[in-house]
């Protein structure tokens, strides 16, 4: 019978929270490149785009990340695709992600005052010239806070790919409990490790936003 020491268990959660730390980086970013294309769609002022950017977002926000991860795993491969737990995971948090990062940032690009549009607006700019040029850059200082605080919820939400078979930081010691029958240190190992990740994440978005106070 192989002795599953204390070290041994922390190598092996250590190896999968390799790949919790990937999947959130991969989500994160992808879904990121989504929801700045979304936010575009829905602040265009395009009736039938705005109305559609919203109730993609409005499913992705009101329905739970496990029935999206259940819905992209199984329900995908009722058409005959196979879909892999990784694949599936990836989908369905950049997706969620987008929804979620999609609404962040259009709640700082609307806190802009208006005459930044007027007067962007008067100098014969386009929709994507002004964003671009005017109203990203400065929204950007704005969103950075929450972005960087919506990033533990990334983190936290690659948890719920274990369901699907996905073997990261919660799946991995699932199993390592179910072969040592050690449930406190297991579990106590993988919260620690969940802390970590995500505490100096909590931290940094928390200093941005009193640096982004105090520089009102």
């Amino acid at each position: 019978m192989y002795d599953f020491t204390f070290d041994v268990i922390l190598i092996n959660l250590l190896k999968a929270t390799e790949w919790t730390i990937i999947l959130s980086l991969i989500a994160f970013v992808s879904g990121g490149v989504v929801g700045l294309l979304l936010l575009f769609a829905r602040t265009s002022k395009i009736r039938w785009l705005e109305s559609m950017t919203k109730a993609y977002i409005e499913f992705f926000q009101g329905t739970p990340l496990l029935m999206q991860l259940f819905l992209f795993f199984f329900g995908v491969a009722l058409f005959g695709v196979q879909v892999s737990p990784w694949l599936a995971a990836w989908l369905a948090l950049t997706f969620w992600t987008s929804a979620f990062l999609t609404e962040i940032w259009r709640g700082c690009v609307e806190s802009l005052p208006k005459g930044q549009w007027e007067a962007s607006s008067s100098l014969a700019m386009t929709y994507i010239e002004q964003m671009r040029y005017v109203i990203l850059p400065q929204a950007l200082r704005i969103a950075v806070a929450p972005t960087v605080g919506f990033s533990v919820q990334v983190v936290k939400g690659t948890a719920l790919a274990s369901i699907i078979g996905f073997v990261e930081l919660t799946k991995a010691g699932t199993m390592l409990n179910n072969a040592t029958f050690r449930p406190f240190l297991v579990y106590s190992l993988v919260a620690l490790i969940y802390f970590a990740l995500c505490y100096p994440l909590s931290w940094s978005a928390k200093r941005l936003e009193k640096r982004l106070n105090a520089a009102r």
